[in-house]
């Protein structure tokens, strides 16, 4: 009745919690949000809820709140928060400048990472033409489109709605057939200067006026491949990661002439694309991939003084990172990081020895790990003594090496090429590096990234 008044909480009786079911929670939030305290915090408060009285229980409540509130990682992840907004903050792009926005585009480049962009146009609803040399390999790149979105249809994250829609935007077709109508142009053909130089001599001549040529480089020299254009001022490089359609993170490249407008398109278009867009300079690597050859490079200089791969990549996946940088070589193929390696001007390391073996990572079979039951990575003796004898033949003293070690030189490493983009202007912001690194590399956001001090 009316007289009884409200119920109270506290009044009512304590619910009993399941004890099997709390500690299967408590394991999969350990596996789920791997080294975070506040998802452990929420099951604790619950937990407690549980086991105390009224009172008791929102004293925990509070406790645990308090220590997460003031913890370490509560201050990285307000930091990321923050650090997202600001990298809209262009100086020079003010938001009143008049640009046009991205209404269609075209792809020149059926692989994977020329599928993966087609996709995340599609995604955005905005047309999309993929093209390649000839007929059957775009027309191959669709019916892969469409077999990754038929595998997201069955794992419930769209509808058979969604798929036609979006294939309804996808256009292949052969050589640049259509290119002309184009807003934005991105190439994502092999990554190789003269190859991408004369994909744009041919794209300059077909592209309408006012058409932005964005080039997918990972590291090269974006202003070489706008000289070779009429109009390097409508050049910029859009540096998709793979898979271009889940990874969140997009390097906006900035050459020497390209105009405002083209930035703040680009970044608008990022925007749309649902990416975490960053403004990178034009220097060897931009940010993320300039910074990740030292920071690997560091990660091999303990393996040749005496640290296994796998102690290595343990020691930073124990300390947050998604996956151990000797690992993600032979995701990668160390033979196309030794390029990167060289082209950064770094020196030899004993990798160049498993490369001469045949040993180039998952696609090989072997690299530093083993492959014998697909992707699991297992190590490998053969590997060890062949480190092992490489710094015998050249005299470097062999230390054992604790995680702390190998955590401090690695990140250390990262940290110290992050301040030269910094110093070089190559990065607008030590938090724009940040961004770079937790939404591209791995690197845990409940660290706030690789520049961050707390």
């Amino acid at each position: 009745s009316h007289a009884a008044g409200p119920r109270r909480t506290c009044e009512l009786p304590r619910p009993a919690a399941d004890p099997d079911a709390v500690a299967s929670a408590r394991k999969d939030a350990t596996k789920r949000t791997r080294l975070q305290t506040a998802p452990i915090a929420v099951i604790d408060a619950i937990e407690a809820a549980s086991r105390l009285e009224f009172a008791d229980g929102l004293e925990r409540e509070k406790q645990l709140f308090e220590q997460c509130l003031h913890g370490p990682q509560s201050k990285a992840l307000i930091h990321v928060f923050f650090a997202e907004r600001e990298l809209a903050r262009i100086p020079g792009i003010e938001k009143d400048l008049a640009f046009e926005p991205v209404r269609s585009a075209a792809v020149l480049g059926a692989g994977t990472m020329g599928r993966g962009i087609a996709m995340c146009f599609a995604n955005a609803g905005i047309p999309v033409i993929i093209s390649d040399q000839t007929n059957q390999a775009a027309a191959a790149a669709l019916e892969s489109i469409k077999e990754t979105y038929e595998a997201g249809v069955r794992k419930g994250k769209m509808t058979p709605a969604d798929v036609e829609k979006r294939l309804a935007l996808i256009r292949p077709g052969a050589s640049l057939d259509g290119f002309d109508e184009a807003d934005i142009v991105v190439e994502a053909v092999f990554e190789d200067l003269d190859t991408k130089k004369r994909v744009f001599t041919q794209l300059d001549g077909v592209a309408k006026a006012g058409a932005i040529l964005a080039t997918n480089t990972s590291t090269l020299d974006v202003d070489a491949i706008a000289a070779v254009t009429g109009r390097p001022e409508w050049v910029c490089g859009l540096h998709f990661f793979s898979p271009a359609h889940i990874m969140k993170l997009l390097e906006i490249v900035r050459g020497r002439a390209t105009r405002p407008e083209v930035m703040a398109s680009a970044m608008e278009l990022g925007k749309r694309l649902k990416k975490v867009a960053v403004l990178a300079g034009n220097c060897h690597g931009f940010i993320g991939n300039r910074m990740f050859a030292p920071y690997r490079e560091a990660a091999i200089r303990c393996v040749e003084q005496g640290a296994s791969p796998w102690a290595v990549d343990e020691a930073l996946t124990g300390w947050g990172m998604a996956m151990g940088p000797i690992r993600v070589g032979d995701l990668s193929g160390i033979d196309i990081l030794r390029e990167v390696r060289l082209a950064a001007g770094l020196e030899e390391t004993v990798e160049d020895q498993l490369i001469a073996q045949g040993r180039l990572g998952e696609k090989t079979g072997q690299g530093w790990y083993r492959y014998a039951d697909g992707r699991k990575a297992e190590p490998d003796a053969a590997v060890e003594a062949l480190v092992r004898q490489y710094a015998s033949e050249r005299g470097i003293p062999q230390r054992s090496f604790s995680s702390g070690e190998i955590v401090d030189r690695c990140i250390s490493a990262l940290r110290a090429e992050g301040e030269k983009i910094l110093a070089e202007g190559m990065a607008l912001r030590a938090s724009d590096i940040d961004m770079v690194y937790v939404h591209g590399y791995g690197f845990p956001a409940w660290r706030g990234g690789p520049m961050f001090e707390g």
